[in-house]
């Protein structure tokens, strides 16, 4: 009696597929491809249409580098640029210091821990427009809590968009730092420990070298969401005083559907697109995320 041994992988697919026999790539295909008519095709049509003159009916018709000589020429660029650059690094800092200490404080073992970070995480949960709307209305001068027009103001209005973007995304690089830190050996703070190291010298020089890559990824995430800041600009202050909160994103809205020059628009979109990738391929190439080398190494 001859008995036929299973070949490798012939059982359960572990090697070259499921247990089905399917390759994993088909269980991808549904990501793919609402990837491909939600992101993909999307940023291919308004990067065909930043070639062309289209206000939202009828056909578009091609103009060439027109609308990327206009935007280039547009004396708005210059300030709506450098607004977008300043709110960016100040987004940054804020979000970067508050949600790295919570989220090293909630890595920790104290009391009421999970509840606390439960409810950090709340305002992540909300829709940025229902932010927006609430903040509004708590700096109203007339009827929210401080009596002073905060958003009638340049830099109470710019501030006041750091704050409440801060609010919203800060909950989520908590997370992100948290998952991090407990990812630390605690061997590394108890022979810091042992040589007499306290509580900011273990911060300093275990904590954050250790969470150089979780910083590296919070900070790609915070300059590409900082870019496309669109809905608490137009709740709060509709790219005011004046224009001195009309940032890039602003500026797309303005052109496309106040001036329904959505060829312009597009042009400006696929600014944005390019400068938030090459932002982002330049954080990783200068960190050396890209090679990703475990910060376990030699241990």
């Amino acid at each position: 009696m001859s008995t036929t041994l299973p070949t490798k992988g012939s059982r359960t697919g572990t090697r070259t597929g499921t247990r089905t026999g399917r390759p994993h790539a088909v269980w991808a295909l549904p990501a793919v491809v609402f990837f491909t008519f939600f992101a993909v095709v999307p940023l291919v049509l308004a990067f065909y249409l930043s070639f062309t003159r289209w206000d939202g009916l009828g056909n578009p018709r091609p103009v060439g580098l027109d609308n990327w000589r206009k935007l280039l020429d547009d004396p708005r660029l210059t300030q709506s640029l450098w607004l977008t650059v300043l709110l960016t690094l100040a987004s940054w800092a804020f979000q970067t210091v508050v949600a790295l200490l919570l989220g090293v404080w909630a890595a920790g073992r104290q009391r009421n821990r999970a509840v606390l970070s439960a409810v950090f995480f709340v305002p992540f949960l909300l829709s940025s427009t229902a932010i927006a709307v609430l903040f509004y209305a708590l700096l109203d001068p007339n009827f929210g809590i401080i009596r002073k027009d905060v958003l009638g103001s340049s830099s109470g209005a710019f501030l006041a968009i750091v704050f409440v973007g801060g609010w919203q995304f800060i909950p989520f690089h908590t997370l992100i730092y948290q998952g991090g830190a407990r990812q630390i050996p605690q061997v590394l703070y108890q022979a810091a420990a042992i040589d007499g190291a306290g509580r900011y010298r273990r911060f300093f020089s275990i904590t954050l070298p250790q969470l150089r890559h979780t910083i590296t990824t919070s900070t790609v995430l915070i300059v590409v969401g900082s870019l496309t800041y669109f809905e608490t600009v137009l709740i709060l202050t509709k790219g005011g005083p004046g224009t001195d909160t009309a940032i890039l994103p602003y500026l797309m809205y303005e052109a496309g559907f106040k001036s329904y020059d959505f060829g312009y628009a597009s042009a400006i979109a696929s600014f944005l697109v390019l400068a938030a990738t090459g932002l982002s391929l330049l954080l990783v190439r200068m960190t050396g995320f890209g090679t990703m080398r475990s910060t376990r190494e030699g241990m």
